[in-house]
């Protein structure tokens, strides 16, 4: 294999590697496990208030610190190093889940806080080595290798672990809780393991300039960030494209977080909605490859374009399902588009910012993905409730109350496609003569 694609595969790897996190921490098991383990004997609303007030801290300090650590690691030459160690600050907290017994609710919401840093830090300094390891005409199709294979890694790794959560004893585990436990472990050896061929096969960045103290250099670097959001005016293109990327991702990261809410407040079965995530994660393998050629071949502008209109009209579906098999329908759609219109975004950003400060300005695209999914469950939110004032009668029955909460519930899902028409509408303006 040559020096070249060695450090394409060693940087999508990462994306292989760090997925398990993302996918059976972040997403499967642990927000469940903290309220029916570590918050054991709590208040359900007391844990549900715990679980987000650690998750807001964790996001806020990563999106306070983005753009200042990416414009550090571009002047010290240290996206890489930074990768590494923030990487590795989540494969630690990962294992140390499994240490922690049942009631330590503290203890467990800091551990979990701390991965949550070192996972969406990690994420600033790989996006930002991707203009450095694929040239500009494989930046779609290199991006999209990354997103597949973590579509890929975290399925396969999420698929063993919910098997060995429904039969325990065939793992040689004594119980459910003990098999979630042991999850956490298998995720900090998968994503510990694979970051190493990122370790082994991506090259070094080198420094913008070199000496200088530490105190100089966060100096410098929140000095560059400054300059970056004042040049951000006159770089109409990168300015209108992060509005847009704000409005459609925020729509995109609510229907990942809301999903399995808006399948159990219509009746499905928690086994259908695990399914569903698991049919995403497969479907997004082979989708986010195909997107990557599409970008190539016909365009990233309108590859972007039809993940949006895809995404509206998976929208305005979903308002209207009504049985399990076209909710898995939903999940296929939502799986061939997702990956697709994130990598492709990232590669398009890549093309328009300076592969010399390519940490910074991806910082600041890092902290906009942060602030997103506040706009739409804030808007999900406030249309659920305004449907149900709307439509509920002065003295409902209990079936009255039912049916008008299910269908509030499709007002509100509906209220998304706002935000894929401003984010259409912004990206369309942004340049047209981009690729």
């Amino acid at each position: 294999m040559t020096p070249e694609k060695k450090a394409i595969w060693g940087w999508a790897m990462y994306d292989w590697a760090n997925s398990a996190f993302a996918t059976t921490v972040m997403a499967g098991f642990f927000p469940v496990f903290f309220k029916e383990f570590w918050s054991l004997g709590s208040n359900v609303n007391m844990s549900t208030a715990r679980l987000g007030v650690s998750n807001a801290i964790a996001g806020l300090l990563v999106a306070l610190a983005a753009p200042v650590l990416g414009a550090i690691a571009d002047r010290a030459g240290m996206r890489k190093r930074l990768l590494l160690l923030f990487a590795y600050l989540g494969v630690l907290m990962s294992g140390a889940l499994f240490f922690i017994h049942s009631g330590a609710w503290g203890l467990a919401a800091l551990v979990y806080m701390l991965g949550v840093i070192g996972f969406s830090c990690a994420n600033i300094f790989y996006d930002a080595l991707l203009p450095s390891v694929a040239d500009p005409t494989r930046l779609d199709r290199v991006s999209s290798l990354g997103y597949a294979l973590g579509y890929l890694g975290g399925g396969v790794l999420f698929l063993l672990n919910v098997l060995m959560t429904l039969m325990p004893h065939r793992f040689g585990l004594p119980d459910t809780a003990t098999a979630v436990r042991v999850s956490f472990l298998t995720v900090a050896v998968w994503w510990g393991g694979f970051t190493l061929l990122t370790l082994l096969w991506v090259p070094k960045d080198l420094p913008l300039q070199t000496g200088g103290s530490w105190r100089k250099k966060i100096s410098e670097g929140a000095g560059q960030v400054l300059e970056m959001i004042r040049t951000l005016r006159r770089q109409r293109t990168v300015g209108l494209f992060l509005l847009a990327y704000w409005c459609y991702i925020d729509g995109v990261d609510t229907i990942v977080r809301m999903a399995v809410d808006y399948g159990l407040s219509l009746g499905f079965d928690k086994t259908d909605l695990i399914l569903s995530l698991l049919l995403v994660q497969f479907v997004g393998f082979p989708a986010a490859i195909a997107f990557g050629v599409l970008g190539e071949k016909w365009g990233v502008r309108k590859a972007i374009f039809l993940g949006l209109g895809a995404y509206l009209f998976i929208t305005c579906w979903g308002t209207m399902i009504g049985s399990k098999g076209e909710f898995y329908l939903l999940a296929v759609l939502i799986g061939l588009v997702q990956g697709g219109i994130q990598a492709l975004s990232r590669s398009y950003y890549s093309r328009l910012i300076p592969i010399q400060k390519s940490a910074q300005y991806f910082g600041l695209y890092n902290l906009i993905g942060k602030f997103a999914a506040i706009l739409g469950p804030a808007l999900m939110a406030g249309t659920g409730l305004a449907a149900r004032r709307l439509l509920m009668p002065a003295a409902p029955t209990l079936s009255q109350v039912e049916a008008v909460g299910r269908l509030a519930s499709r007002w509100s899902i509906a209220s998304l496609a706002i935000l894929f028409l401003a984010g259409g509408v912004l990206f369309y303006i942004s340049d047209r003569k981009q690729p």
